[in-house]
């Protein structure tokens, strides 16, 4: 099996939604792992951990981050803030692709800017948009 990427990371408050972009990616293949974050502080504090241990960082940090916007605690916005105070490990390994639901331009606008951000894919993720990535 040829996977794309080795490790995906999908960081969205909706556990249904996690589910079937789990499913998708492994019915077309998209990523050998894929893990789960149903809160984006979870998923800092796995960045964070993983970081700390720079041995294992390269098989641990994902290649491909999918976050998600509107959640509760820490939104995705707050999530990029958070992320541009890890170091250039996690900078180097990971991109993010804004997965959201809100088609609003704003929200594409300031994803977008942020320099950590590759592209904006609105919900539901499809075998297209993974291939388009």
């Amino acid at each position: 099996m040829a996977y794309r990427y080795s490790r995906v990371m999908l960081v969205d408050d909706g556990e249904v939604d996690n589910l079937i972009n789990k499913k998708m990616m492994e019915a077309v293949q998209f990523a050998q792992h894929v893990f789960t974050h149903s809160s984006a502080v979870s998923a800092i504090e796995f960045l964070q951990s993983v970081d700390g241990i720079p041995e294992v960082a390269k098989q641990l940090l994902p290649e491909l981050l999918f976050l998600d916007i509107n959640m509760p605690l820490m939104d995705g916005f707050q999530f990029l803030d958070h992320f541009d105070k890890l170091s250039h490990r996690v900078h180097d390994a990971c991109r993010i692709v804004v997965l959201t639901s809100s088609p609003d331009e704003t929200y594409v606008k300031e994803a977008r800017a942020h320099r950590y951000v590759k592209d904006y894919v609105i919900k539901p993720l499809s075998e297209k948009s993974l291939r388009q990535l």
